[in-house]
């Protein structure tokens, strides 16, 4: 039988980017398990790919301190591109509420050290960008870091340079059941037996499927997201960040040519579906059109369009760390829309708590999985 010091089940931006720095630290014996005969079939290769520091809650803020600049020296790094452009975060505030929220997040990034976050003026907003529909927007913040990255070429680096240096992925291979003997484990696939003292759970929003092999009921559930990008569109600045309007929650940001327009459909309820709903198209484009009116004559492909799945859990906070019932069993879960822009320290925290028992990069206590039992869940109210 095959033996890993590690087993990471899931092979996308998640467990690649914990295979990683697994490596980087010393840890070479490293199994990554992927079902699919290629990687990022599942949520990595359907993300919008925006990375933000614009949180609410300082333990987000404090990862995404950390994977951004991560992100912003990738290819110095790694020696493998993951197109990180900083063409930031523009949230732009319809009513004193949300301008009160932006303030109180502001003063919550600052103090953690974020230093390009402002808040910015509704003239300021209207003067950058004439085509957006101002005569309700009170204000916004702005932080020039904020931006975009490639998940897939991003994943595609962080397991190229692992496996180059001692990792092993394996494709096409289900994990069928795991059995937990006096500390060791042996993980069933369909490509054979692997024995190890060490599983991390990185299966996106199939999580829950994986902890129950090992006895564990996780509050992990996939809800859809659909995204619908435009054809070639010249009427709006290709330099535009991410531009998200609180009023509905419609955000979009430039995609090649054209732009990728993104909405939260609050009547999408939780379950496995994958499949793009052309009904969609119409709900978005009222709300497209309503704050940016010259998309009123955007063209849009219904056959381009997509859905993926976000891995929500009840506070919409990842789970991370090992579990309390099952000592050796990781969990790298959860991640509510935030896995491709919190890759990075994810596998920086996990890699720190499997091979030391510790991590200074956050709290590792807050986003535990006993939080939920102890009645100690943090809420995330900034997720798009």
């Amino acid at each position: 039988m095959r033996t890993a010091d590690v087993v990471l089940i899931g092979g996308g931006i998640v467990g690649s980017s914990i295979a990683y720095h697994l490596v980087a630290a010393g840890c070479k014996n490293v199994l990554v398990i992927e079902r699919e005969t290629a990687q990022g079939k599942g949520s990595t290769g359907k993300s919008m790919g925006g990375v933000r520091a614009q949180f609410s809650t300082p333990v987000n803020i404090q990862m995404s301190l950390y994977s951004i600049p991560f992100y912003a020296s990738f290819e110095e790094r790694l020696g493998y591109p993951c197109d990180y452009r900083p063409q930031g975060y523009l949230f732009c505030a319809a009513n004193e509420k949300h301008l009160a929220y932006l303030r109180a997040n502001y003063e919550k990034q600052v103090a953690m050290g974020l230093k390009n976050v402002r808040l910015v003026a509704s003239d300021e907003i209207r003067g950058w960008f004439p085509q957006l529909r101002g005569d309700d927007i009170v204000g916004g913040s702005f932080c020039s870091t904020d931006g975009f990255v490639d998940p897939y070429s991003a994943m595609i680096g962080f397991m190229t340079w692992a496996s180059d240096r001692g990792a092993t992925l394996w494709k096409n291979a289900d994990v069928t059941g795991i059995t937990n003997k006096n500390g060791s484990f042996e993980v069933a696939t369909t490509r054979g037996a692997v024995s190890t003292r060490t599983v991390v759970n990185c299966a996106g929003a199939w999580a829950s499927t994986i902890a129950k092999m090992a006895g564990i009921d996780l509050p992990v559930e996939p809800l859809r997201r659909m995204l619908v990008p435009t054809e070639p569109f010249d009427q709006f600045p290709h330099t535009a960040p991410m531009i998200i309007d609180m009023s509905t929650g419609f955000h979009f940001r430039p995609e090649s040519r054209g732009f990728l327009l993104a909405w939260n459909d609050p009547e999408e309820t939780p379950g496995y579906k994958t499949d793009f709903e052309a009904s969609f198209i119409e709900k978005i484009l009222t709300r497209a059109a309503d704050r940016v009116p010259v998309f009123e004559n955007v063209a849009v492909n219904p056959k381009r369009a997509w859905a993926g799945l976000y891995e929500m859990t009840p506070d919409h906070h990842p789970i991370l760390g090992e579990s309390p019932e099952v000592p050796g069993f990781f969990f790298a879960n959860g991640f509510s829309g935030h896995g491709v822009m919190h890759s990075p320290a994810t596998g920086k925290i996990l890699s720190d708590l499997i091979l030391t028992g510790k991590t200074d990069l956050i709290d590792a206590s807050l986003l535990n999985f006993s939080r939920f039992a102890e009645g100690r869940t943090i809420h995330e109210t900034a997720v798009l």
